[in-house]
């Protein structure tokens, strides 16, 4: 009998890892202990922080612009191949945003014997709105036809922070958020458009219930008060599901605006 694999999977949009490490991200990191461990917006370069962490490979996607935005994947698997940006998938007037993708450092993909496993931090619209029309033209169609391009290979697992509530049960206030960034119709058809190519929001496989969030607020004791969004989520392509066992929030874990969210895969 063949010999099952597992992998324990987390992501955590850490706001800085500089600052999460100065909040306990480490003894986070080795307390969990996930097979792979993926960051957003961890706002530096390989190298600006120290990161003892050796049961770890490290992977770095950084903005050019320091101290903005980038994501890492940390991972006891060795993954087959590692790839940063959108760049291998180019289609038209959606080119331009792979470079955007790759100048902010907000893209990275590892890939597994089972599945791409695709990190993602996804622009903020901005509390004017000033960048949802670069959202809803050019990164979601671009992001959405990339990680479709990839699905033709093999299996898609995605996670990072997508910054935006799919529906009125993944914020508290949605009735006094609706046009606000994060829950605009048109950040939400986006997520609309990811799952009706086939991917699946693995926390709604386990659970159905609101009050469940992954950001909140540094104002008016918003955690405290749970007063939160749900914008950090892990989509598996359909033919992961059987696979899944586990996918969980976890409000516990301090050290960010955002907290961690996980999944667990068996093969």
């Amino acid at each position: 009998m063949a010999k099952k694999t597992n992998y324990h999977l987390m992501s955590w949009n850490v706001n800085g890892i500089r600052a999460a490490i100065k909040k306990g991200f480490i003894d986070f990191a080795n307390a969990y202990n996930p097979d792979v461990l993926c960051l957003q917006e961890t706002k530096a370069m390989q190298g600006q922080a120290e990161i003892d962490l050796p049961q770890y490979e490290e992977y770095w996607n950084s903005a050019e612009r320091k101290g903005y935005s980038g994501t890492a994947i940390f991972t006891k698997h060795k993954p087959l191949s590692v790839s940063f940006g959108m760049d291998h998938v180019k289609d038209g007037h959606l080119e331009d945003v792979f470079g955007d993708a790759q100048k902010e450092g907000r893209v990275m993909t590892a890939e597994y014997d089972e599945f791409y496993l695709v990190t993602v931090y996804t622009p903020n619209s901005k509390r004017s709105l000033e960048r949802l029309d670069y959202r809803h033209k050019l990164w979601d169609p671009a992001f959405l036809l990339f990680v479709k391009e990839l699905k033709k290979k093999k299996p898609v697992v995605i996670c990072g922070d997508l910054n935006v509530a799919h529906n009125e049960i993944d914020l508290a206030r949605p009735k006094d958020n609706h046009r606000n960034a994060g829950f605009t119709d048109e950040e939400r058809e986006a997520v609309d458009k990811l799952i009706a190519a086939g991917f699946v929001d693995t926390f709604r496989l386990f659970n159905k219930e609101g009050a469940h969030y992954t950001w909140w607020s540094n104002f008016a004791n918003s955690r405290a008060n749970n007063v939160g969004w749900r914008i950090d989520y892990f989509f598996v392509s359909f033919d992961l599901v059987e696979h899944v066992t586990e996918a969980t929030i976890h409000p516990e874990v301090m050290g960010s605006d955002h907290c961690p969210v996980s999944l667990k895969l068996e093969f």
